[in-house]
């Protein structure tokens, strides 16, 4: 994937970036190419719009615990979130482990019982995505594109009595562990929606593209009081996704179709 150009001079000193590490700025993996490192800030374009200004405001205060902490955004010299269609957080050491199911689920109910006192936010209902598309039709409030495994999953929904609250919808590869520091959680993707919803999206992203066997999805979750229904709503949301994005092919369904049959039995 091509590389994107980094921050303007003009930007990384808006967000008090000297020229020592201006000149010195790295390109970080993932992030499609568009993310910079400058000293102790990360900088990734941005939308500046509902969803950066309201995560950037919890997130500037979110009290950090033993189980988990975040980076903080970075406020302009004007004190804006955003500049020049950028926005700019702490660097934190650290790489995800996508392995390390048992402590990703750890550090996320960590940062959900953190945010769970936090209203819904208005920025949700203007969502428009492919994945926040997916999160409704996951949910029974928008119908789902002709997708035959889709609609075998959604023939097995059943009432889910959870309540909601604000989640991060796509932790396994955005936990990342450093020694002697609590996991840092990074690129919030929030939805409303039950945290065991949370926590099926990673047992079923483990078992569907990092190695947890099925039935290792299955005792994780019996364990954790996730139940196959969110299982199943998680494994909509995923494949969902795809099919609106256009990357469902024959190999997707290979590599979704044992995780989809643990949850169904």
């Amino acid at each position: 994937m091509a590389t994107a150009l980094p921050p303007s001079r003009a930007t990384l000193a808006e967000f008090g970036i000297g020229s020592a590490h201006q000149d010195e700025i790295l390109n970080l993996p993932g992030g499609r190419g568009q993310t910079w490192r400058a000293g102790d800030t990360v900088l990734r374009p941005s939308a500046g719009d509902g969803e950066t200004v309201w995560k950037a405001a919890v997130l500037a205060g979110l009290p950090h615990s033993v189980g988990f902490r975040t980076s903080r955004p970075i406020p302009s010299a004007s004190g804006e979130w955003t500049v020049d269609e950028w926005e700019a957080w702490q660097w934190l050491p650290g790489a995800a482990d996508e392995t390390r199911v048992s402590d990703v689920l750890d550090a996320g109910a960590a940062f959900h019982h953190a945010v769970r006192g936090l209203d819904r936010p208005e920025f949700l209902d203007q969502a428009d995505d492919p994945w926040a598309r997916s999160d409704r039709i996951a949910w029974e409030e928008e119908e789902a594109p002709a997708n035959p495994t889709l609609h075998r999953l959604i023939a097995a929904f059943r009432p889910v009595s959870a309540q909601p609250q604000i989640i991060h919808g796509d932790l396994l590869g955005n936990v990342m562990f450093a020694q002697g520091q609590p996991p840092a959680i990074i690129d919030w993707a929030p939805y409303w929606r039950p945290v065991a919803f949370a926590d099926a999206i990673v047992l079923a992203d483990a078992a569907c593209w990092h190695g947890l066997d099925p039935a290792e999805m299955i005792r994780l979750a019996e364990a954790r009081n996730v139940g196959r229904q969110l299982l199943v709503r998680a494994l909509v949301f995923r494949i969902a996704t795809f099919e609106l994005l256009g990357h469902w092919v024959d190999r997707m369904q290979a590599r979704h179709a044992p995780a989809i049959e643990a949850a169904l039995v």
